[in-house]
């Protein structure tokens, strides 16, 4: 835990090192445990749950008015909104 807190750059007191040490070998225990469950029959998955997205349909539309929106620009140069330069 020493060695981790150094590379994490934290000041540790001997109570949190003896804390997280336990803490910490709970889970390379758990992870070690999982290490040792047969997942060969098991297909890999990107989520826990089925999950699939809700889109709806592309429909085309009128767009807007270009005169009418840049009405409301603040700044508006050759039919585009005018930004102020970023550099």
């Amino acid at each position: 835990m020493e060695h981790v807190a150094l590379l994490s750059r934290l000041e540790l007191n001997e109570k949190e090192i003896e804390t997280f040490t336990e803490q910490l070998n709970s889970i390379l225990e758990y992870a070690e445990m999982l290490q040792k469950l047969d997942t060969d029959d098991i297909n890999p998955t990107s989520h826990a749950v089925p999950i699939s997205n809700v889109l709806r349909e592309d429909e085309v539309h009128e767009s807007l008015n270009r005169d009418k929106v840049l009405q409301n620009a603040p700044d508006a140069e050759d039919g585009f909104f005018k930004v102020p330069r970023i550099v």
